[in-house]
């Protein structure tokens, strides 16, 4: 009973509510539109050089690019947003007269956590679902237009298939979905019971996991004997559970992938082994500490702003800008902890700084 209490909205709820959406909104909303700008004006020699059509600059790049940026800099623009509004009421002693009304600071963040509530659930669910699927989208038209290049080759990729089996390709091309000096081990009790070894191997992408190689040996070890078959003129196919995607990654491959897609993908790669994923890890846990990190800037920037300072909304604005900064810039930087320590930690690092600086400023704001 006391959670559907709290969520009933009184008259001063859907105030602070509407001025903080309103705010949000109008403020995001007016700076993608100037990076847009800038994006287009930059890009513009590009567009008109690639003979891209108007629909596909529109529809397939800036369409989709529009909800990433706004996503990017949400975070920035919910403390901006409660700042600005925030410091307005400050000044004009509407902060004060609610807490002379009897109004605690407490009861006075309610609205504030339930706007930013509605944004970090928007938040994750554009991240998640919805701009994964447009930055795919997006990315075929940079590739396409832009001279973005997608990876089209690797070397000594190495394979964990099972807890049993280990394959090894020294070098794969895409371009004729070719792979030369293949390797296959199986082993049993931590023996080696079979190896096979094949010049050239060849992905059939018109049969899933399905590999044809050419001047094959296979070496079985049974017994304390060995059996060996090889030929040099007929091709073998064999069935392998992965496919040239999994160790062929593009540079924001993973940004086009949904949440589920995402978890599946990492837990299918690491149980094979694979070095390279930390870049999906962290799209994964920072889709999460991005949307939580509006409710960590809404308590500073409201516990900031609700005192009337001398300085006037300038003082505020800038230290609110300040720290938003220096919370993205953190946010950035922390990724790269990821190799010195888990990844999850390393992402939520700065969530978990910034929450207590969060707790300080609101045990010191007026009362």
């Amino acid at each position: 009973m006391k959670w559907v209490e709290y969520f009933k909205l009184k008259r001063l709820d859907r105030y602070i509510i509407k001025k903080f959406l309103g705010t949000y909104f109008f403020s995001l909303a007016l700076i993608i539109i100037i990076i847009l700008v800038f994006d287009y004006n930059e890009k513009i020699d590009k567009f008109v050089t690639s003979n891209a059509s108007t629909h596909e600059i529109i529809f397939d790049y800036f369409v989709n690019i529009a909800p990433y940026y706004a996503n990017t800099f949400s975070a920035l623009f919910v403390f901006i947003s409660v700042i600005y509004f925030t410091s307005k009421l400050a000044e004009n002693s509407e902060i004060i007269a609610m807490l002379a009304a009897g109004v605690s600071f407490r009861r006075l963040v309610k609205p504030y956590l339930l706007a930013a509530g509605i944004i970090a659930i928007m938040s994750y669910v554009l991240s998640a679902y919805i701009i994964p699927n447009g930055n795919a989208t997006r990315l075929a038209f940079e590739q396409r237009y832009n001279n973005v290049k997608k990876v089209e080759s690797g070397s000594n990729v190495q394979l964990k298939i099972d807890e049993n089996t280990i394959a090894f390709i020294e070098r794969y091309e895409s371009r004729n979905n070719m792979g030369w000096r293949f390797m296959l081990d199986r082993f049993e009790n931590k023996k080696l019971v079979s190896h096979m070894e094949a010049a050239t191997i060849t992905y059939n992408p018109d049969r899933p996991h399905t590999w044809t190689a050419r001047r094959w040996l296979i070496r079985e070890l049974k017994d304390d004997k060995e059996v060996i078959r090889e030929s040099r003129r007929e091709p073998l196919d064999t069935v392998l559970p992965f496919e040239p995607a999994d160790f062929l990654i593009s540079e924001g491959e993973e940004e086009t992938m949904t949440n589920p897609k995402l978890s599946e993908y990492i837990e299918k790669q690491q149980a094979r082994g694979m070095a390279n994923i930390k870049r999906f890890e962290i799209e994964y846990h920072k889709r999460i500490a991005m949307s939580f990190a509006s409710f960590i800037m809404t308590v500073i920037g409201v516990s900031l702003s609700s005192r009337k300072r001398k300085g006037g909304m300038g003082l505020s604005l800038g230290i609110g800008l300040g720290l938003s900064f220096s919370y993205i810039l953190f946010q950035t930087v922390s990724s790269a902890f990821a190799e010195h320590m888990p990844v999850a930690l390393a992402v939520w690092l700065p969530n978990i700084i910034f929450a207590i600086l969060a707790i300080i400023l609101y045990r010191k704001a007026p009362r």
